[in-house]
């Protein structure tokens, strides 16, 4: 595989550091193999937990810690994931390998844990340089996109680790009313449509379908595309909110992370969804359907659901930064996508549709 990554670190943020001295001794202490001096970079992509690249002795690992100034432990509960990454990678390849998780926070500040780091095409808010992304090219990345997330939905839990990984029952209704909550707490401006869905949510609620693994934040810059068989995939990345539960709400997640040619500025502005060729949102819906053998007759719930939580994420990120617990820029303007999520929710109910709102 090519050593082209797309996906290049750039030098710490300002304030968000770690201990190189003392990570680089723990390490030692850890890994086998481990030697050389510790060079230390940051991924610059990501709105949840802080992702580094390590490198030593030309071998290349990945970093992940909870973010500085997170005080919902459920959300940044590294020892999970870990153990997550690992019981997935028992049944599905695509996937880095876990290497080693780190309880101790007097190393970093924080839990971590290590993986592997895979190259490979991820497609961000901006097209790579050295590639064409064609319509017939994007056609095919957002095919395999929506295969690969079938796929993931028809592993067979029942007689592995992921079996114990989640509550399925009643999964739909704790979703719901738990991401009702925590918009509550995270409310920093007034935001009607916001207040709307949150009425609206609790009284359209489906009943459940057979559980599976869900991966939670399913999209291309989640996904590591094989820059030598394009459009095959090399890994599926930030497993960090996978579950066992409805897979309708992990498609509902993908869709309302998607923007149409014609969806809102703001949600076109965080993805390449809306290049000519990618399949559009309702044509992914019925692809996977297809694929599935699921049916689409709720997927308006799922998608409203999805979109007032991608809301809520957004809302919670903002307002760290409105509390000046992180100094990271992007985050200012997270606001806007708040409201334009909230504002596609509610297309989607006057329209009684995923798409094609105007």
């Amino acid at each position: 595989m090519s050593q082209s990554t797309h996906n290049e670190p750039i030098a710490v943020r300002e304030g968000e550091g770690l201990d190189i001295e003392q990570l680089n001794k723990y390490l030692m202490g850890k890994i086998p193999d481990w030697q050389g001096e510790l060079q230390l970079s940051q991924f610059p992509s990501g709105y949840s937990n802080l992702t580094y690249m390590l490198k030593a002795d030309s071998k290349e690992y990945v970093l992940r810690r909870p973010p500085f100034g997170a005080n919902i432990k459920s959300a940044h509960d590294m020892k999970r994931e870990f153990d997550m990454l690992a019981a997935i990678k028992s049944e599905y390849t695509k996937v880095p390998n876990p290497i080693i998780y780190c309880g101790d926070e007097g190393i970093i500040g924080a839990e971590f844990y290590l993986m592997e780091r895979v190259n490979g095409l991820i497609l961000r808010q901006k097209p790579p340089k050295d590639i064409k992304l064609t319509p017939k090219v994007m056609l095919g990345l957002s095919t395999a996109l929506i295969d690969n997330l079938v796929e993931i939905h028809q592993i067979d839990i029942s007689n592995s680790q992921l079996a114990e990984k989640g509550k399925p029952t009643g999964y739909i209704s704790r979703q719901v009313n738990g991401w009702i909550k925590r918009y509550q707490k995270a409310t920093t401006d007034e935001i009607k449509d916001m207040e709307f869905l949150a009425e609206w949510m609790p009284s359209n609620m489906p009943a459940e379908g057979k559980p599976s693994l869900i991966h939670n934040d399913y999209k291309y810059d989640n996904i590591i595309f094989d820059l030598e068989n394009i459009p095959n995939i090399s890994a599926v990345l930030d497993w960090e909110m996978a579950t066992i539960g409805e897979p309708l709400m992990d498609l509902g997640t993908t869709l309302a992370y998607w923007a149409d040619e014609d969806s809102h500025p703001a949600l076109k502005s965080f993805s390449l969804t809306a290049l000519p060729g990618n399949l559009t949102r309702q044509q992914l819906a019925e692809r996977y359907m297809q694929k599935s053998g699921n049916s689409s007759a709720h997927m308006v719930f799922f998608y409203v659901y999805a979109s007032y939580k991608i809301a809520v994420i957004c809302q919670q990120i903002y307002a760290r930064y409105k509390k000046g617990l992180t100094k990271d820029q992007r985050f200012a303007q997270l606001i806007y996508l708040v409201k334009a999520c909230a504002q596609n929710a509610m297309l989607a109910i006057k329209h009684d549709r995923i798409g094609n709102f105007q």
